[in-house]
């Protein structure tokens, strides 16, 4: 009869009593019991050491548990992720690491985690990466610049200017600005080069204030910039993966932040603002970085901001016009468009390899070629 239905212990008691007397062999006790010998010999070795206390039923359970997470761990883990709702496995791992925590379990063990306590979202399938990673060799080489907004409060929108270094991911400026003008926005990049100092190259979107797009790429702040001694670089219009990095930042800012609360005055938006920069380029492990920290990547820039503007100057053999009110110099007898951001500044136009062209500079900033027209 199969021990399923009978009791389990007087089954057993009585195997190991019939294979004492040694008068039916063990191939034939386990068919008449409807086990397997294996089985068999299992419980009559159990008995010899154990006794009738051998032949109860014992716990599935292991005996160790390899990843049974210490209570520090676990409530750690689960504050972070209360803390910050975007943070994954690998990110909660690598900050409880950097913590000095012990027996810092397997992502996959932190995932059971979450989600037993309820703290995981349900999964979505990821949007295609259509980029490949690229990053400039040494902090402060490239920054990209771009605002985030408008956002709203209960008083009036923000844009937030958010500036980042490419090599690092270190956020240089997240402030919230009442309107995207040059006046507010070279404060703030005033305000920045003097804690980091210079950068070799910006890189900006399109549009006011950064500049335009066509005929007229720029600006009162572009010209401000060059002057500065910055190089300055626009993204290709409708490719806003030419600014992935500041991108994948909004996208960040977004959902750890902005998606979070709705913010009563400006000032409690940036309060919001602020403490998540120091937990981003402090706290927060990032992926592109092989978890590190944006800030043990990032140094300040050796270039220091100069507080009264260097003059405008050019080589010796450079020809220097004076740009007129409607934007255009005049060189050689014709007329050639240059920009109104440069009206009332001198340019330099050098002559270049090619016969009767020339190169319309900008202090260090090639503003455009022309060639001068043959008139018979």
């Amino acid at each position: 009869m199969p021990w399923a239905e009978r009791d389990r212990m007087s089954l057993r008691q009585e195997l190991v009593h019939l294979v004492e007397t040694q008068r039916v062999s063990m191939t034939e006790l386990c068919q008449r019991f409807q086990i397997s010998r294996k089985t068999g010999y299992k419980w009559v070795q159990r008995f010899r050491l154990e006794g009738d206390s051998g032949l109860e039923d014992r716990s599935r359970r292991p005996h160790q548990i390899h990843w049974q997470i210490p209570v520090a761990t676990r409530e750690f883990l689960l504050a972070e992720r209360q803390q910050h709702p975007a943070w994954g496995a690998r990110k909660l791992r690598q900050r409880a690491q950097t913590q000095g925590l012990s027996m810092v379990p397997a992502c996959s063990t932190i995932t059971a985690l979450l989600k037993r306590e309820g703290l995981l979202a349900p999964a979505t399938t990821p949007s295609p990466q259509a980029w490949q990673r690229f990053e400039h060799p040494a902090p402060n080489d490239l920054w990209q610049m771009d605002f985030k907004g408008p956002i709203p409060t209960r008083v009036v929108p923000r844009h937030a200017l958010t500036i980042l270094d490419d090599h690092s991911r270190f956020n240089l400026c997240l402030q919230a600005l009442a309107a995207q003008t040059r006046e507010l926005v070279q404060a703030q990049l005033v305000n920045v080069f003097r804690q980091y100092g210079l950068p070799n190259r910006l890189l900006t979107v399109n549009g006011s204030p950064w500049g335009h797009t066509g005929e007229q790429p720029y600006t009162a702040l572009i010209v401000w910039l060059i002057r500065v001694g910055i190089r300055i670089s626009h993204s290709r219009p409708y490719h806003p993966q030419t600014m992935g990095k500041d991108e994948r930042f909004h996208g960040s800012l977004n959902r750890e932040v902005l998606q979070q609360a709705q913010w009563r005055t400006p000032a409690h938006l940036q309060q919001a603002l602020d403490q998540w920069r120091q937990v981003y380029n402090h706290e927060r492990p990032h992926e592109a970085l092989e978890l590190a920290v944006p800030a043990k990547r990032y140094e300040p820039s050796l270039r220091v901001y100069p507080e009264s503007l260097p003059p405008i100057e050019y080589d010796t053999g450079v020809t220097v016009r004076k740009v007129q009110q409607k934007g255009e110099v005049h060189f050689r007898g014709q007329v050639f468009e240059v920009s109104r951001a440069f009206r009332g500044y001198p340019v330099g136009i050098a002559p270049t390899t090619e016969e009767d062209q020339y190169d319309i500079r900008f202090c260090h900033h090639k503003i455009k070629t022309i060639e001068i027209r043959k008139i018979h």
